[in-house]
Formats: structure tokens, C-alpha cells, sequence
């Protein structure tokens, strides 16, 4: 008895005390992932205790992206993000953390080391010199040379050293970026749970960024230059995908998470107005044009509107693709059915799949089809809410073309 009552308190302690050791500080972190150049790409995110539970806030200029799958064993801690397969394996000492990023592909794990440290909200430097110049508004830049160069719009707001904004392109935006203008330097990075961006580039004069890098995740690396350009522009974006001659008309006919398959021949659709989203779920302008389409379907399904989602995985399987939606589902609560292609993120590949379609030029595309059935008009990219007004313009031109689409009667 007494031995029974010896074990009993302690197994008590040790919970007690595993429990103890369990808390992550609440606060504002510095985590920073070490890439394969060495360079550290920096984020803040902020801990909270909800019902006795940590939970994570990744800090992004004005974006805090909640993480509430948190676990703590001992000194270990298990971060697993909502979106994008990928999780923390972490230990704590001394109330640091150490350890890896694990970013599950379809074919192998990339590790990237990772630490953080508690009680710090800066980002690139505790004390960043006095900034040269103040780089706020529109630029235009070039990332990479040759057939991989990628001309781009940069937007920034600067107040002090402090700098956020993101860089446009013709395939969507780099979402929430931040940093800072130290002396004459430029310092800005962002990490989405997937994806994990820096950018550095020195200070030529208030008008020319020069000798730019840009490292994305464990080994992405290119060069990037920039000038001052209040007119710079990209190309329209529904001019960039179009329909092969002959073709009026988009079909279809794959199955949903369910395995149901669903084709736009299906009385659903018939005298819709009809959304086509494609999409993966590992794309983060997807994510974002996501979590709009949630809310435009609310507003427009009971007018005579639906949507579909066409995912393309980075997997053929049918299960894995599935695994890998199923989260993105749940994460925004889809109300409309989205389907695995079995085709591979490739956009060659994701032409095939869509035989009406001349290409596919990046994710997301979204088709819009009339109550005939006919595509009217194919929209290339999606511009989040990173980029401000850019967003909103999206927002009241393409609900703008809705509202004409269902004003027109079926056979017009």
C-alpha cells in the first residue's frame, strides 16, 4: 500500500513537474530559419495560453496567421502548421527553442534549422542603423536573369526604419513582407507556415536598389534589382490566358475529396454563373484567394452563382492529395466542392487536364463561365490582401462582372 501510494505521488510530481517545464514564455519570439547560404530569414510570432494550451500568432506587417496545434512533451515542442504539411520538432533550453522546420514534400523531407528566442519583437537588428533613404512607394524590379527573369512591381511603406509591403507579379503577389532600412541597406523577409522569404539589397540612392538577393525556403537563391518607378505596371491579368481556337467551353469531370466525381455537365452549374478556381494547397496566393472565395460564395450562391475548386497536388495519389486538401478545407471552411485532378502542379501538365485552355500561366487561375456555359473571361494570379487597394480593385471589378453575368438571361 504504501508503495502504491509512493508511485502514485510520484507519478504526480513528475506530471507536475513535466507540466512545469512544458510553458513556452508568452510574448513576442524571434524565430530564424538558417538556409543552406547561411543566412537566417527572421519572423516574429507571438505566444498565448488559451484554455491552458499554447498557441502561436506568426506576425507578418499587419497579418497574424494563428497556429493552435501545439504540443509540449518534457522539453520537446511539436509546432504543426494548418496549412502546407510542414511542422517544428523543437527542444527547450533555457527557455529557447532549437531545432528543425520539416516541410513534407511528395518525395522527401527538407529540414531547415531553426531557433528562437523569447521576450525579443525585433526582426533584423535590436538597434538597425539610420536609414539612408526612405523607400516607400512603387518600384519596379527584375528578379533573375535570362529565360528565368521575372519582372515585378514593389510596393513599400517606410516609417522610420521600419518597412513593409510585397513585391506584384503576373502569377500573384510575396504577401505580407517586412523589415527594415538600416544605413544603406534593405532587410525584409516573411514566413507563412510554408513558405519562408528574405530579400536583401543595398542602397545605390533614393532611387536604385542594387546587388539584390533573394533566398526562399532551404536553398532558393536569385539576384533582384529595383528601380524607383511610381508608373510601373504589369500586365493585365485577364490577358494572359486564353481559350484554344474552336473552344467556347470548359469541361471537366473529376472527383471530389469524397471520390464522388462532379462535371460541368452536372445540373448544379446549369444556368450558373460558375467559378472556376485553380488551385493547390500548396500555393500560398491561393490560400489567400481562398479565403475571399469563401465569402464571395456566401454572398453570391443564393443569386445563382457556384464555385469549384480544381486542385492540383504535388502527387498523383489520390489519398495523399486528399491528406494534403483536407486542411485547407477546414482551415477557411469550404462550402463548395473542391476536386483532385490527379495531375501534378506542373503547369504544362495542368494545361493537359484542360484541353480548352492555350496554357496555364500560374496559380491560382480562375475561369469565369457564364449561365451558357461559356468562358468569358480567365483571370491569371490573385493579388491578396498584402498588396491594399490592389485588392479591393479586384474585389469590385470582379464582383462588378458577377452582377452583369446574372443580369443576363440564359441563350442571350
Amino acid at each position: 500500500m504504501i508503495n502504491k501510494i509512493f508511485i502514485t505521488a510520484a507519478a504526480a510530481l513528475f506530471t507536475f513537474t513535466a507540466g512545469f517545464a512544458q510553458q513556452l514564455k508568452t510574448g513576442t519570439w524571434r524565430g530564424a530559419l538558417k538556409t543552406a547560404s547561411g543566412n537566417e530569414i527572421p519572423f516574429n510570432f507571438e505566444v498565448s495560453q488559451q484554455g491552458g494550451k499554447p498557441q502561436l500568432a506568426i506576425i507578418n506587417g499587419n497579418e497574424h496567421f494563428k497556429v493552435t496545434d501545439v504540443t509540449t512533451q518534457g522539453d520537446s515542442v511539436f509546432i504543426k502548421m494548418p496549412l502546407f504539411n510542414t511542422e517544428f520538432k523543437l527542444k527547450q533550453t533555457n527557455g529557447n527553442l532549437t531545432g528543425k522546420w520539416v516541410k513534407h514534400t511528395a518525395t522527401a523531407d527538407v529540414l531547415t534549422d531553426f531557433t528562437a528566442t523569447p521576450n525579443t519583437n525585433w526582426r533584423f537588428f535590436k538597434e538597425p542603423a539610420k536609414p539612408a533613404q526612405n523607400l516607400g512607394g512603387r518600384w519596379s524590379a527584375v528578379f533573375g536573369e535570362g529565360e528565368g527573369r521575372d519582372s515585378t512591381v514593389g510596393e513599400f511603406k517606410q516609417s522610420g526604419q521600419k518597412i513593409t509591403g510585397t513585391f506584384l507579379t503576373t502569377t500573384g503577389d510575396y504577401r505580407f513582407l517586412e523589415g527594415v532600412v538600416a544605413a544603406d541597406s534593405l532587410y525584409l523577409s516573411c514566413f507563412d507556415g510554408g513558405h519562408a522569404f528574405l530579400f536583401k539589397a543595398r542602397i545605390s540612392d533614393a532611387n536604385i536598389l542594387t546587388s539584390g538577393r533573394f533566398y526562399s525556403g532551404y536553398s532558393g537563391s536569385a539576384t533582384w534589382t529595383a528601380v524607383r518607378n511610381e508608373n510601373a505596371q504589369l500586365p493585365d491579368a485577364y490577358s494572359l490566358t486564353a481559350l484554344n481556337p474552336g473552344y467556347k467551353k470548359l469541361e471537366f469531370s473529376f472527383p471530389g475529396l469524397d471520390g464522388k466525381t462532379i462535371s460541368t455537365s452536372d445540373d448544379r452549374f446549369k444556368n450558373k454563373v460558375v467559378i472556376v478556381q485553380i488551385l493547390g494547397s500548396w500555393c500560398p496566393n491561393c490560400m489567400d484567394e481562398t479565403a475571399y472565395m469563401v465569402n464571395y460564395y456566401k454572398k453570391y450562391q443564393a443569386k445563382g452563382v457556384e464555385v469549384v475548386g480544381l486542385a492540383y497536388e504535388r502527387t498523383k495519389d489520390f489519398d495523399k492529395s486528399v491528406k494534403a486538401l483536407l486542411p485547407l478545407k477546414a482551415r477557411f471552411n469550404i462550402p463548395y466542392p473542391i476536386l483532385v485532378t490527379g495531375y501534378t502542379s506542373d503547369k504544362k501538365e495542368t494545361a493537359k487536364s484542360l484541353p480548352a485552355l492555350s496554357k496555364v500561366v500560374g496559380f491560382p487561375t480562375t475561369i469565369i463561365i457564364d449561365k451558357n456555359g461559356e468562358v468569358r473571361k480567365i483571370h491569371t494570379g490573385f493579388n491578396g490582401p498584402a498588396t491594399g487597394a490592389h485588392y479591393t480593385e479586384f474585389i469590385s471589378e470582379f464582383e462588378k462582372l458577377t452582377d452583369d453575368l446574372l443580369a443576363e438571361k440564359a441563350g442571350e
